[in-house]
């Protein structure tokens, strides 16, 4: 069965703008705790793979999941589905993350895919308090599946886990990556407001939120995300305020960048010959040819 030919992008959408600013983002400032890439058929779904939480039982757990993002995102959210057993959640069951986990229409465009992925790690630490959903199991149960987890395989063919890779290879790999580039991870922050809910416990809505019409607030929400990541720190300072993290031990896998980079060349090569269709001489001409104007106008009215 052939493979289907990667759809060509259309980097001047809005939509197609602000995710490939996240993938840019992503990889520009890993996290060492989760990846995320985008299939390479489909910009709009992504899979993911975390590091459990620490101090908790899912601490040595690599789990394994997909992000669907809709036609009118950011200004409608993102939903994820775990793969990987953990205890904690449904496997396949879609999670929404909103202000009141009931109503999406809540959603902040301001957030994004890292601020989701970071708002889930830390949910799987609560507790599940009879939440359709939420799994209820012991401490040892989850512990089991979190060291099973490790040799877990996406069966879906995603660049993830691209040749029957499994989880503790992926991961291993990413880590390898990021102490490469320097990276200090002193945990991430989850916006206080920010909620998990399932989609088939969600209300009804009365219609889709529209989209604004205002073209440069469209824009301006496909350029403007929350980032979560702070600003690089110099190698060995450490934040009093936040705990350090400990990094899993790097193991061989592959490089899972490759996604993200060739969709961002693309979208460049894009806007490059865009820009190329426009002399510079033609742009001087036309500023030469108003100047001579307003001195001419200038002339007659003074004259």
């Amino acid at each position: 069965m052939p493979t289907p030919a990667t759809p060509k992008i259309n980097s001047k959408s809005p939509t197609i703008r602000r995710i490939l600013k996240e993938a840019q983002e992503l990889t520009n400032h890993p996290s060492p705790f989760f990846l995320a890439s985008p299939l390479e058929t489909d910009l709009f779904e992504w899979h993911f793979t975390l590091l459990g939480p620490p101090s908790s039982p899912y601490e040595n757990g690599l789990y394994h999941g997909r992000i669907n993002l809709p036609p009118s995102y950011p200004l409608r959210p993102p939903s994820f589905r775990f793969l990987t057993p953990s205890g904690r959640f449904e496997v396949n069951r879609e999670i929404c993350l909103s202000i009141s986990g009931h109503h999406e229409e809540t959603w902040q465009p301001a957030w994004g895919i890292r601020t989701a992925l970071v708002a889930l790690r830390s949910f799987m630490e609560t507790d599940v308090k009879g939440q359709l959903g939420g799994l209820e199991a012991g401490s040892e149960v989850r512990r089991r599946l979190a060291g099973e987890s490790r040799g877990w395989v996406c069966g879906v063919g995603c660049s993830i886990g691209q040749g029957g890779r499994r989880n503790e290879e992926v991961m291993g790999e990413h880590v390898k990556m990021c102490r490469e580039m320097g990276v200090v991870e002193q945990g991430e922050k989850v916006p206080e407001e920010l909620k998990m809910g399932w989609r088939d416990e969600m209300g009804e809505k009365g219609k889709e939120k529209e989209t604004e019409s205002d073209g440069e607030e469209t824009a301006r929400l496909a350029e403007g995300f929350v980032q979560t990541v702070a600003a690089p720190a110099p190698l060995g300072t450490v934040d009093n305020e936040r705990p350090v993290e400990r990094v899993p031990t790097p193991h061989p896998g592959v490089d899972v960048r490759g996604v993200q980079q060739r969709l961002l060349a693309e979208a460049r090569r894009g806007d490059t010959s865009q820009d190329e269709g426009v002399p510079v001489w033609l742009d001087r001409l036309i500023i030469a040819v108003a100047v001579l104007l307003i001195a001419a106008v200038a002339r007659v009215m003074l004259g």
